[in-house]
C-alpha cells in the first residue's frame, strides 16, 4: 500500500509558539500553498482519504479536492496540555528543561508523552495495513508523519525532529 503523509500548510502563529492540538488559523498564503500542493498531487487518485480533525488538515484536503476525509483523532499532533499556545520563551515549568533533555520520557505537564503518541499513530498503521486499500492520502501533522518514519524504521529515533516534514510536503511510504 502507498501511503502518501501530506502535512498541513503553514500556520498564522508568532515564531517559537508551543501548539499541538490547538486549532489554529493558517497563514494567509493557504491559498497559494494549496494550489502547489493541488499541483503535485496532480491526477492522483486515493482509494482512502484520512485526515487529523484540526482544521488546519481538513481546509488543506478540501483546498485539493477531498471534501469528505475521514476524520481520525489519531492523525492529531501531539498534546502539548499547559504549553499550548504558550511560547516556549515563556514557559516556567521546569518539566519544560526536562522535556527538552528528555521527550521521549517525559510528557508536557498535562499533555501527552512520545509513547502515548507514537502508539496512536501505531494504531492508526496497524489499522491501515488491514485494509483493502493501494494509494492512501492521509492529512496530518509533522509529528505524527515523524512517528510513522520510525514505526517504519525510515527514520532512526535519534534527533527526529531534525528532520521535521516541510508544511505542505508528501511523503510517501510504502506500508
Amino acid at each position: 500500500m502507498n501511503v502518501y503523509f501530506i502535512r498541513h500548510t503553514a500556520v498564522d502563529v508568532p515564531e517559537g509558539t508551543c501548539y499541538g492540538q490547538t486549532d489554529v488559523p493558517l497563514r494567509d498564503t493557504f491559498t497559494q500553498e494549496a494550489a502547489k500542493l493541488k499541483n503535485a498531487l496532480g491526477p492522483m487518485e486515493f482509494d482512502a482519504v484520512y485526515s487529523s480533525p484540526l482544521s488546519r488538515c481538513t481546509k488543506l484536503a478540501e483546498a485539493v479536492g477531498y471534501t469528505n476525509p475521514i476524520l481520525d483523532p489519531r492523525l492529531m499532533e501531539m498534546n502539548f496540555g499547559e504549553w499550548e499556545m504558550k511560547n516556549y520563551q515563556q514557559i516556567n515549568d521546569p518539566r519544560l528543561l526536562e522535556w527538552f533533555e528528555d521527550y521521549r520520557s517525559v510528557a508536557p505537564t498535562g499533555g501527552e508523552s512520545y509513547i502515548e503518541m507514537r502508539q496512536r499513530v501505531a494504531e492508526f498503521m496497524d489499522y491501515l495495513r488491514y485494509q483493502p486499500y493501494r494509494d492512501v492520502a492521509v492529512f496530518t501533522h509533522g509529528g505524527v508523519i515523524l512517528h510513522a518514519l520510525i514505526l517504519l524504521r525510515l527514520l532512526s529515533p535519534v534527533r527526529p525532529f531534525d528532520h521535521v516534514p516541510a508544511h505542505g510536503s508528501i511523503t510517501q511510504v510504502m506500508l
